[in-house]
Protein backbone atom coordinates (compact mmCIF):
# COMPACT_ATOMS: atom_id res chain seq x y z
CA UNK A 1 0.00 0.00 0.00
CA UNK A 2 1.73 3.26 -1.12
CA UNK A 3 -0.89 5.31 0.98
CA UNK A 4 -0.15 4.31 4.36
CA UNK A 5 -2.85 6.91 5.89
CA UNK A 6 -5.80 5.58 7.24
CA UNK A 7 -9.11 7.10 8.50
CA UNK A 8 -11.36 4.73 10.82
CA UNK A 9 -14.77 6.11 10.08
CA UNK A 10 -17.74 4.85 12.67
CA UNK A 11 -20.56 5.77 14.50
CA UNK A 12 -23.66 4.24 15.51
CA UNK A 13 -26.77 2.92 13.80
CA UNK A 14 -28.14 5.29 11.63
CA UNK A 15 -26.06 7.88 11.97
CA UNK A 16 -25.52 8.40 8.32
CA UNK A 17 -22.23 6.27 7.69
CA UNK A 18 -23.31 5.24 4.53
CA UNK A 19 -24.09 8.57 2.95
CA UNK A 20 -20.45 10.06 4.07
CA UNK A 21 -18.35 6.97 3.08
CA UNK A 22 -20.55 7.86 -0.69
CA UNK A 23 -19.20 11.77 -0.32
CA UNK A 24 -15.69 10.75 0.19
CA UNK A 25 -15.96 8.36 -2.98
CA UNK A 26 -17.13 11.05 -4.71
CA UNK A 27 -13.93 12.07 -3.99
CA UNK A 28 -11.68 9.09 -5.39
CA UNK A 29 -11.29 8.62 -1.63
CA UNK A 30 -11.17 4.35 -1.66
CA UNK A 31 -13.90 2.98 0.64
CA UNK A 32 -13.18 -0.08 2.64
CA UNK A 33 -16.41 -1.16 4.35
CA UNK A 34 -16.24 -3.60 7.40
CA UNK A 35 -19.99 -4.53 6.66
CA UNK A 36 -19.55 -5.67 3.05
CA UNK A 37 -16.43 -7.79 4.03
CA UNK A 38 -18.56 -9.16 6.00
CA UNK A 39 -20.73 -10.03 3.68
CA UNK A 40 -18.16 -11.05 1.23
CA UNK A 41 -16.85 -13.73 3.84
CA UNK A 42 -19.76 -15.69 3.78
CA UNK A 43 -21.44 -15.08 -0.03
CA UNK A 44 -22.31 -18.44 -1.65
CA UNK A 45 -19.28 -20.23 -2.13
CA UNK A 46 -16.92 -18.88 0.29
CA UNK A 47 -15.73 -21.01 2.80
CA UNK A 48 -16.89 -19.07 5.83
CA UNK A 49 -20.54 -19.69 4.57
CA UNK A 50 -20.25 -23.28 5.28
CA UNK A 51 -18.98 -22.58 8.87
CA UNK A 52 -21.51 -20.64 9.91
CA UNK A 53 -24.47 -22.71 8.68
CA UNK A 54 -22.97 -25.70 10.07
CA UNK A 55 -22.71 -23.87 13.50
CA UNK A 56 -26.56 -22.26 13.18
CA UNK A 57 -28.47 -24.26 10.74
CA UNK A 58 -29.78 -24.29 7.41
CA UNK A 59 -32.84 -22.25 8.58
CA UNK A 60 -30.68 -19.19 8.08
CA UNK A 61 -30.67 -19.51 4.46
CA UNK A 62 -32.15 -17.89 2.06
CA UNK A 63 -33.50 -19.71 -0.95
CA UNK A 64 -30.79 -18.60 -3.31
CA UNK A 65 -28.43 -20.04 -0.65
CA UNK A 66 -27.34 -16.57 0.71
CA UNK A 67 -27.20 -16.25 4.35
CA UNK A 68 -31.29 -14.47 5.87
CA UNK A 69 -29.08 -11.71 7.80
CA UNK A 70 -32.36 -11.01 9.86
CA UNK A 71 -32.63 -14.76 10.78
CA UNK A 72 -29.36 -15.02 11.94
CA UNK A 73 -29.15 -11.74 14.25
CA UNK A 74 -32.34 -12.87 15.97
CA UNK A 75 -30.60 -15.99 16.84
CA UNK A 76 -27.31 -14.47 18.16
CA UNK A 77 -28.28 -10.88 18.93
CA UNK A 78 -29.84 -11.90 22.62
CA UNK A 79 -27.39 -14.68 23.12
CA UNK A 80 -23.72 -13.47 24.12
CA UNK A 81 -22.64 -16.85 23.64
CA UNK A 82 -23.84 -17.53 20.10
CA UNK A 83 -22.72 -14.04 19.20
CA UNK A 84 -19.37 -14.99 20.69
CA UNK A 85 -19.86 -18.23 18.09
CA UNK A 86 -20.56 -16.12 15.10
CA UNK A 87 -17.34 -13.63 16.12
CA UNK A 88 -15.10 -16.46 15.95
CA UNK A 89 -16.19 -17.53 12.41
CA UNK A 90 -16.19 -14.46 10.54
CA UNK A 91 -13.96 -11.93 12.72
CA UNK A 92 -10.48 -13.42 11.52
CA UNK A 93 -12.14 -14.42 7.59
CA UNK A 94 -13.33 -10.04 8.13
CA UNK A 95 -9.79 -9.16 9.32
CA UNK A 96 -7.57 -10.77 6.87
CA UNK A 97 -9.58 -9.53 4.30
CA UNK A 98 -9.56 -5.96 4.93
CA UNK A 99 -5.70 -6.66 5.35
CA UNK A 100 -5.67 -7.65 1.38
CA UNK A 101 -7.74 -4.35 0.95
CA UNK A 102 -5.22 -2.22 2.79
CA UNK A 103 -2.67 -3.56 0.85
CA UNK A 104 -4.19 -2.64 -2.31
CA UNK A 105 -4.63 0.37 -1.80
CA UNK A 106 -2.72 3.29 -4.06
CA UNK A 107 -4.03 6.18 -3.14
CA UNK A 108 -2.68 8.81 -0.18
CA UNK A 109 -4.95 7.67 2.13
CA UNK A 110 -8.47 5.41 2.29
CA UNK A 111 -11.30 5.70 4.53
CA UNK A 112 -11.90 2.54 6.86
CA UNK A 113 -15.68 1.71 7.59
CA UNK A 114 -16.41 -0.02 10.73
CA UNK A 115 -19.67 0.47 12.34
CA UNK A 116 -17.72 -1.09 15.53
CA UNK A 117 -14.50 0.18 15.53
CA UNK A 118 -15.27 1.96 19.19
CA UNK A 119 -16.83 -1.21 20.43
CA UNK A 120 -14.38 -3.52 19.39
CA UNK A 121 -11.04 -1.40 20.38
CA UNK A 122 -10.34 -1.08 16.01
CA UNK A 123 -9.21 2.47 16.52
CA UNK A 124 -5.88 1.09 17.70
CA UNK A 125 -5.24 0.16 14.32
CA UNK A 126 -6.26 3.26 12.31
CA UNK A 127 -4.29 6.71 12.01
CA UNK A 128 -7.34 8.88 12.51
CA UNK A 129 -10.85 8.53 13.84
CA UNK A 130 -14.16 9.95 11.94
CA UNK A 131 -16.60 9.91 13.99
CA UNK A 132 -20.35 10.09 12.26
CA UNK A 133 -23.13 11.98 14.80
CA UNK A 134 -26.16 12.96 14.83
CA UNK A 135 -29.01 13.26 17.19
CA UNK A 136 -30.47 10.32 19.01
CA UNK A 137 -33.85 10.86 18.08
CA UNK A 138 -33.00 11.08 14.42
CA UNK A 139 -31.15 7.94 14.40
CA UNK A 140 -33.95 6.25 16.05
CA UNK A 141 -36.31 7.96 13.14
CA UNK A 142 -34.05 7.19 10.46
CA UNK A 143 -33.72 3.33 11.16
CA UNK A 144 -37.22 2.67 11.84
CA UNK A 145 -37.96 3.55 8.29
CA UNK A 146 -34.65 1.99 7.14
CA UNK A 147 -34.99 -1.52 8.39
CA UNK A 148 -38.96 -1.34 9.09
CA UNK A 149 -37.87 -1.94 13.12
CA UNK A 150 -39.97 -0.81 15.91
CA UNK A 151 -38.24 1.74 17.91
CA UNK A 152 -38.12 -0.92 20.99
CA UNK A 153 -35.67 -2.74 18.58
CA UNK A 154 -33.64 0.28 17.50
CA UNK A 155 -32.88 1.25 21.13
CA UNK A 156 -32.12 -2.15 21.75
CA UNK A 157 -29.16 -2.12 19.37
CA UNK A 158 -28.67 1.38 20.51
CA UNK A 159 -28.11 -0.20 23.71
CA UNK A 160 -25.90 -2.61 22.69
CA UNK A 161 -23.08 -0.21 20.72
CA UNK A 162 -20.87 2.48 22.69
CA UNK A 163 -22.44 5.43 23.64
CA UNK A 164 -22.83 8.31 21.41
CA UNK A 165 -20.86 10.22 24.45
CA UNK A 166 -17.82 7.46 24.20
CA UNK A 167 -17.35 7.84 20.43
CA UNK A 168 -17.06 11.70 20.68
CA UNK A 169 -14.68 11.25 23.59
CA UNK A 170 -12.32 9.52 21.12
CA UNK A 171 -12.91 10.81 18.16
CA UNK A 172 -10.09 12.93 16.35
CA UNK A 173 -12.62 14.29 14.06
CA UNK A 174 -16.90 14.68 13.94
CA UNK A 175 -19.35 15.48 11.01
CA UNK A 176 -22.58 16.17 11.83
CA UNK A 177 -24.49 14.80 9.32
CA UNK A 178 -27.80 16.25 10.17
CA UNK A 179 -28.08 19.18 7.54
CA UNK A 180 -29.35 18.87 4.04
CA UNK A 181 -26.64 17.11 1.49
CA UNK A 182 -25.06 20.27 0.76
CA UNK A 183 -23.36 20.54 4.36
CA UNK A 184 -22.20 17.07 4.64
CA UNK A 185 -20.87 17.67 1.50
CA UNK A 186 -18.88 20.74 2.45
CA UNK A 187 -17.66 18.96 5.83
CA UNK A 188 -16.55 16.17 3.40
CA UNK A 189 -14.28 18.64 1.50
CA UNK A 190 -13.18 20.48 3.84
CA UNK A 191 -11.93 16.92 5.87
CA UNK A 192 -10.57 15.48 2.55
CA UNK A 193 -8.35 18.36 1.78
CA UNK A 194 -7.27 18.19 4.98
CA UNK A 195 -6.36 14.40 5.21
CA UNK A 196 -4.60 14.74 1.75
CA UNK A 197 -2.04 17.39 3.38
CA UNK A 198 -1.62 15.01 6.33
CA UNK A 199 -0.85 12.20 4.00
CA UNK A 200 1.42 13.70 1.84
CA UNK A 201 3.39 14.90 4.70
CA UNK A 202 3.70 11.10 5.60
CA UNK A 203 4.47 10.75 2.68
CA UNK A 204 7.20 13.18 2.56
CA UNK A 205 8.35 11.86 5.97
CA UNK A 206 8.12 8.19 4.42
CA UNK A 207 10.33 9.22 1.92
CA UNK A 208 12.92 11.62 3.88
CA UNK A 209 13.27 8.23 6.36
CA UNK A 210 14.07 5.84 3.44
CA UNK A 211 16.85 7.91 1.80
CA UNK A 212 18.25 8.52 5.45
CA UNK A 213 18.48 5.12 5.93
CA UNK A 214 20.08 3.68 2.91
CA UNK A 215 22.57 6.74 3.05
CA UNK A 216 23.55 5.45 6.64
CA UNK A 217 23.77 1.68 5.12
CA UNK A 218 25.84 2.75 2.57
CA UNK A 219 27.99 5.11 5.06
CA UNK A 220 28.53 3.49 8.29
CA UNK A 221 29.97 5.59 11.26
CA UNK A 222 33.44 3.97 11.60
CA UNK A 223 33.35 3.36 15.69
CA UNK A 224 36.47 4.48 17.95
Amino acid sequence: MSGEFVVGLTGGIGAGKSAVCREFERLAVPIIDADIVAREVVAPGAAGLGEVVSAFGPDILNTDGSIDRSKLRQKVFENDGERARLEAILHPRIRARISDHLSAVESPYCILCVPLLVERGGYKNVDRILVIDCPTEMQITRVMKRDKLTRIQVEAIMRSQATREVRLELADDVIENAAPVQELRAQVEALHAEYSKIADKLKQEHQSNAKHGQRSAKYPVSGG
